[in-house]
């Protein structure tokens, strides 16, 4: 037997992020403080965000967070700029840096929090209040499907780790998916971004934490974002909401399942390199799918949902996308040497995640792994 259950309110099309201030109506936002999370300043002259601002009911404050890949530090000083209003509601429009330092901020809102340490310390020990706010995601990517999980991802580099700020109590009030905001989107992030997207599909279907509904989700989602990929990387707006609705599907199914190797592999190529989310796991998916192969329950189908007629086609026609998008799709290009990768094999063991794949994961492995894409 298995279960599903995620309580987010979704709206997805054009013109779903004008519902916002109707939503915070219905939260009971009424005469109270909203913090209005943007990745970008120039968010605020867009509607309904500038109508949000001028807007009586609520007493709304505007707060920029441009940082990618929030660190411990960036969430701190963004939690001490901004604790002083003990907003009722965070609305976050942005990627999933923003709506996971969104999210975040609602757990800390009830936390007294002094120094990087501290913080560390309660995000590893899970030792975080019940959130003190509740918050609204509304992304300005399809990558990430952040508005509709109840964890965020907050980079330590100064320990070299990732860390995921967990609370099944912090699902979002309502996600509000508007493909119009990512007009104007550079082909690169919506590429990276969408084949993110595709990533949390496959993995939350191949994963041990499966289910009935996530696969549903899964196989709709990596069918609606790959028939597409083509015209997003030929700049295609139309293309947008073919990703969005993906995303949001994705992050559906992996709400429930979280992901497995891609996932946990990629994170310290990121973290060391700065290759994007997106890219850095879209190359491991053609590996991670070969070891995976034949513990995959219904492989055809993810095959059909991928556009693929065999499981060898996934690294061409990953690594194809890649390039036409200006990305770069080996670990050589980002700037790894080949001595390094002993040591990204050992961090990319992630509690959670490597032991959430379908075949087991070793050192061993991911190093045979990491030189297939080097």
């Amino acid at each position: 037997m298995d279960q599903f259950w995620n309580p987010v309110r979704t709206w997805v099309g054009e013109g779903a992020a004008a519902r916002t201030a109707e939503i915070l109506r219905e939260m009971g936002a009424c005469g109270k403080d909203v913090l209005l999370l943007v990745w970008n300043s120039a968010l605020l002259e867009q509607e309904p965000f500038a109508s949000l601002l001028k807007d009586s009911a609520f007493r709304t404050m505007p707060y920029c967070f441009t940082a990618s890949n929030p660190t411990v530090g960036q969430l701190l000083e963004a939690y001490r700029q901004t604790r002083s209003l003990r907003p009722a509601a965070v609305v976050a429009v942005g990627g999933g840096s923003i709506l996971d330092v969104g999210k975040s901020l609602c757990c800390l809102y009830g936390a007294e929090i002094g120094s990087e340490d501290e913080l560390r310390a309660a995000i590893r020990n899970k030792t975080l209040p019940s959130p003190a706010a509740r918050w609204i995601g509304i992304p300005t990517t399809a990558g990430t499907g952040s508005e509709v999980t109840c964890w965020a991802t907050i980079w330590d580099p100064d320990k070299n780790a990732k860390l995921s700020v967990e609370s099944k109590e912090n699902y979002a009030y309502a996600a509000l998916v508007d493909p119009s905001l990512a007009t104007g989107m550079p082909v690169s992030l919506a590429v990276s971004s969408g084949l993110d997207a595709a990533a949390h599909a496959i993995e939350s279907y191949w994963a041990k934490a499966t289910n009935t509904v996530s696969q549903g989700l899964a196989l709709r989602a990596i069918d609606t974002i790959m028939r597409d990929m083509d015209r997003l990387v030929s700049g295609d707006p139309a293309a947008h909401l073919s990703m969005a609705k993906g995303s949001m599907m994705a992050g559906l199914a992996f709400s429930n399942t979280k992901t497995t190797a891609c996932h946990s592999i990629s994170y310290p190529l990121t973290m060391r390199y700065g290759i994007p989310h997106g890219a850095a796991v879209s190359m491991l998916i053609a590996p991670v799918m070969k070891l995976n192969a034949g513990l995959i329950a219904d492989l055809p189908s993810l095959l059909r949902a991928l556009h693929l007629n065999s499981a060898e086609e996934a690294g061409p026609r990953i690594r194809g996308l890649l390039q036409k998008a200006g990305i770069s799709a080996s670990l050589r290009e980002w700037g790894a040497k080949e001595e390094d990768l002993p040591e990204l094999a050992k961090l990319g063991m992630t509690k959670g995640r490597a032991d959430n794949n379908p075949h087991e994961l070793n050192e061993e492995i991911i190093l045979d792994i990491l030189r297939s894409i080097y």
